[in-house]
């Protein structure tokens, strides 16, 4: 008997199916809603043409350092923010106030410590942008003060991708 073991491109493919029935569970989540998106890492753009098909009549906001995407999957100018994201994120804290409904972070380095020192900072600094219920789905584990974990979707393995909710209760006084 074969005893398989999980290549990485076997990985990649549960990782990308995973984020997809993720993005696609937290859009029906939020589509009835008004409000903003936040794509947190452009790279090569599949997961924001993914949002905005899915979100055609949300403004998307998508933050990374460079454009390495295709054309076709880059935002306008308007909807692009470039730079650091601990700098970029603090700088719009007061124009998306409490008016985020969905956020997607894949910022994730494959670096453990990195990606916990950015997951804390994320956490922390996307409270003050979201709306009551909005949903934050990331491919790291996120701690973000008055949300709470949500199921994943049922083909999502525990720990592969991560979704949470803020609940409108605890969020009410918050700003």
């Amino acid at each position: 008997m074969w005893e398989w073991l999980l290549s990485r491109l076997d990985s990649v493919i549960r990782r990308l199916k995973a984020q997809r029935s993720c993005l696609n569970a937290a859009a029906a989540m939020i589509s009835a809603r008004q409000g903003i998106v936040l794509e947190l890492g452009l790279g090569n753009g599949r997961t924001f043409d993914h949002l905005r098909s899915r979100l055609p009549d949300h403004e998307i906001f998508v933050f990374d350092r460079q454009v390495a995407a295709h054309p076709d999957s880059t935002p306008d100018a308007d909807h692009l923010i470039l730079g650091d994201l601990k700098l970029t994120l603090h700088e719009l804290q007061l124009r998306f106030r409490n008016s985020v409904v969905l956020v997607h972070s894949d910022v994730g380095t494959g670096d453990a410590a990195s990606n916990a020192i950015l997951a804390e900072f994320v956490g922390a600094a996307l409270v003050p942008m979201l709306a009551p219920n909005a949903v934050v789905v990331s491919d790291q584990a996120i701690k973000i003060l008055g949300a709470a974990a949500i199921e994943l979707p049922r083909d999502v393995q525990l720990g592969r991708y991560f979704m949470v909710q803020m609940r409108s209760e605890d969020h009410e006084g918050q700003g």
